[in-house]
């Protein structure tokens, strides 16, 4: 081992602590790897940024402009309607469909807007049917995963292995080269899911109103100020009730005026009637002071909290938000949005109290509070993923054929090798905004720049894994542990390690990673290293025993009360299938053949 091969080593292990931990967001932890690397002198200049020209990077920024597309064509949402409309005949159909519906589409975009275009469908489904949200959001999101290794687009880490194996000297992986083996595993995990996953997730959320939901009965009520009350003819900022007890006003209604959302700078006057969060200690607290009236027996509903001027909403922090590692307090929520976080679901957790100071994670769910005059602003900041149906957007319907044909295009052209992917995804992202399907600012804010810095930064890994040598000294090892047993054992150990690693760090560094050992592992051996980048693919969207692993399970968590141990539960053994049929089938569909 040299002493380039150890610091390399060193700096894996760090990106892997650093992308598992995410102490730090993992777009940044990919750029500080990327710099140590070119200030170590492991990488030039020019081999350190060089992930950001990289055709997976490219690629993959422009699928998410298509994705866009479809999404505000209303192209998702439409079949997505026609796939739930079932539920009112036959559950089981109606599951199968649904996932059958989700997996195809997410064979050909980004399955973030799928899942988010589904959930509120899924929601409304629940409520109209008495079925548990948590039987339909599982599979939804299990299913979008199933459709990702179906084709060459189906997920940014299938561009990105095939973009790695081009630098390697190898070929290009064809729109459809394994989609017959993904569809295997598609068939396989939609069999699971309705024969028995399904049947084991636990019925973790009741349709009740937003405020039953959030467990906000005995955290919401109302209290009126008598003319002796300290706060009277003080403003919000500076009343009692906020300086010394923390409390929320949510509402002030002054006889037949309400006050939605008071400002600091709103006056409370006597006689006033506060609509207020708080908890049940400071519930107590309040019945000891002079001036403070309770309502009696008070315990506010969504139709108590929405008007003409204010409504009621359910959001999700989305994957790769700007709001991950924030708080509300830093974030000025209050007044930049003109809204107001009554609770949060953070990590399955019930949260009622310090809100402000709660760092904010993907997947977590808060229930909302805004002015109906604010809405609109809040709706377009692609921070969340609203669930409550009037969060849906306004579709360019008279553009969806448009679109649809567009992306044909780019799938015909870059299947017959008319232009390779990335100038066809560019292509077709150039002819999407200027057809209108999607707006140039809707483009630019389609793009998850979390995924494509990270992206950038963690290539830089990959590439000095291989000039180092530490590549070779890995599969080294591999080879010295493993080979006696066959190519079909160092296969399935790939399967494993790649499997297991992504249910807890990015799929994408995941690849990163092992996609550079797994051709030297190939070259070793003397061996194509096509089966071995197949595995590293589809075990890198094999995310299903935790809610963290893959951003679609992150987006459901939250809002479809699941625990930790339910993903797992029915994760697991799907996991397990899926290695054994990779095991077995992977060899069959792409030989051990003899590199040429």
């Amino acid at each position: 081992m040299t002493f380039e091969i150890a610091f390399v080593l060193g700096v894996v292990l760090l990106a892997i602590i650093l992308f598992t931990t995410e102490k730090l967001s993992i777009d940044l932890s990919a750029l500080m790897i990327m710099a140590v690397l070119v200030v170590s002198g492991i990488l030039t200049i020019e081999e350190g940024i060089s992930g950001f020209s990289n055709s997976a990077t490219i690629t993959v920024g422009a699928m998410f402009i298509i994705s866009a597309a479809l999404f505000k064509t209303g192209a998702v949402n439409s079949i997505g309607k026609f796939s739930t409309r079932l539920f009112k005949h036959n559950f089981w159909i109606a599951i199968i469909t649904m996932m059958a519906a989700a997996g195809i589409i997410s064979a050909f975009i980004n399955n973030t807007p799928v899942v988010a275009v589904f959930i509120p469908l899924l929601l409304g489904v629940a409520r109209d049917n008495n079925i548990s949200p948590s039987k339909l959001l599982m599979p939804l999101s299990f299913a979008s995963m199933f459709g990702g290794v179906c084709t060459l687009i189906g997920t940014s880490t299938n561009i990105l292995v095939s973009a790695i194996a081009v630098e390697h000297n190898q070929p290009a992986f064809g729109m459809f080269e394994f989609t017959l083996l993904g569809l295997i595993f598609f068939a396989v995990g939609l069999i699971y899911m309705s024969l028995t996953g399904v049947r084991f997730i636990p019925n973790r959320r009741s349709e009740k109103n937003l405020t039953e939901t959030f467990g906000m009965g005995d955290y919401l009520t109302e209290i009126v100020l008598l003319p002796n009350a300290k706060s009277v003819g003080t403003k919000v900022i500076d009343s009692p009730l906020v300086k010394e007890l923390d409390i929320d006003i949510l509402e002030v209604i002054r006889g037949d005026n309400r006050v939605v959302i008071p400002t600091g700078q709103t006056y409370l006057l006597a006689n006033d009637t506060l609509r207020v969060r708080c908890d049940v200690k400071k519930i107590q607290m309040l019945k000891e002071r002079e001036g403070i009236v309770l309502k009696p027996h008070v315990k506010l509903r969504d139709k108590d909290l929405q008007s003409e001027d204010m409504v009621l909403v359910e959001a999700i922090i989305a994957p790769n938000s700007s709001l991950i590692g924030k708080t509300l307090k830093s974030l000025n929520f209050r007044n930049v949005f003109n809204a107001t976080v009554l609770a949060i679901r953070h990590r399955g957790e019930l949260m009622h109290q310090k809100l402000g100071s709660t760092i904010l994670n993907a997947g977590d769910a808060l229930l909302i509070e805004v002015r109906a005059s604010s809405f609109d602003q809040l709706k377009a900041n692609n921070a969340f993923v609203f669930v409550s149906e009037i969060g849906l957007p306004r579709f360019r319907k008279s553009k969806m054929k448009l679109a649809v044909l567009i992306i044909a295009g780019v799938i015909l052209t870059a299947t017959f090798n008319v232009f390779p992917i990335m100038l066809s995804a560019v292509l077709g992202s150039i002819l999407l905004i200027l057809s209108g399907c999607v707006k140039l600012e809707e483009a630019y804010q389609s793009i998850e720049w979390k995924v494509i810095f990270l992206l950038a930064g963690a290539l830089s890994m990959g590439l000095a894994l291989e000039k180092s040598g530490a590549a070779v000294f890995l599969s080294n090892i591999i080879i010295s542990g493993l080979g006696y047993l066959g190519p079909v054992a160092i296969l399935s150990a790939f399967y494993l390690l790649t499997t297991l690693l992504t249910e807890t760090m990015s799929n994408n560094a995941t690849a990163i990673l092992l996609a550079p050992i797994a051709i030297s592992v190939a070259a070793a051996l003397g061996l194509d290293p096509r089966p071995f980048l197949i595995t590293v693919m589809f075990a890198a969207s094999a995310s299903f025993m935790t809610p963290v692993g893959y951003q679609t399970n992150t987006m459901i968590y939250g809002v479809g009360l699941y625990k930790f141990s339910d993903f797992f539960k029915i994760g697991a053994p799907l996991n397990l299938i899926f290695w054994l049929l990779a095991t077995l089938l992977i060899p069959v569909f792409f030989p051990f053949v003899a590199a040429k």
